[in-house]
């Protein structure tokens, strides 16, 4: 498959297949705490089973054009990764969501790898609008949006229940000429 590189830092994006099932467990075994601040991301992924498990359900989801995981590796080791959730290429609309391990970050690891995800949505899949919804709280995750040079569209008030506490979810999003012209002009911030 392919691996496509992030920039000098040995950084690469790939795909997150089910084969990786044990290299997903061990990076979530790193990260799960931090991960799961707030959202539940990886939280049923607790052996190697469902790990191959969830890996197999966003190979499915891929293959049905409807979602996909994609690994950030650094320096061959997997530290994080982006998808798309609600991917809908007939209508132009798709969610983009990112984790990543907390040795990981604050190298913009996320912020790159976002960029080549939302690329190829728009100029190789027609997307129009790409949108990112992230709990109030979870500043690292609103600044890549920021980065991404994404919108705030408005808050859905106490949407998201987690770890018995109810979070406001923002959202985001950038539409494919606001996208282009944000590129064209090189205003893309990395950190």
């Amino acid at each position: 498959m392919y691996a496509i590189s992030l920039g000098d830092d040995g950084a690469e994006l790939r795909p997150l297949e089910p084969w990786h099932a044990d290299e997903f467990l061990a990076h979530l075994e790193r990260g799960r705490e931090f991960i799961g601040r707030f959202i539940p991301f990886g939280s049923a992924v607790t052996d190697a089973a469902s790990a191959r498990e969830t890996l197999q359900r966003y190979a499915d989801l891929r293959a049905a054009d409807s979602a996909s995981y994609h690994g950030i590796w650094l320096d061959g080791k997997l530290v994080g990764g982006v998808l798309t959730l609600h991917f809908d290429a007939a209508a132009g609309t798709c969610e983009v969501g990112c984790w990543l391990e907390p040795a990981a970050t604050g190298r913009g690891l996320v912020t790159r790898a976002m960029r080549v995800l939302i690329d190829w949505a728009v100029e190789e899949r027609g997307i129009h609008r790409v949108e990112w919804v992230a709990a109030a709280g979870n500043t690292a995750s609103l600044d890549v949006a920021r980065r991404l040079g994404m919108s705030r569209d408005g808050v859905r008030r106490e949407a998201h229940l987690h770890g018995g506490v109810r979070h406001d979810l923002e959202i985001w999003s950038v539409l494919a000429p606001e996208w282009r012209a944000t590129r064209a002009r090189g205003a893309h911030s990395d950190h």
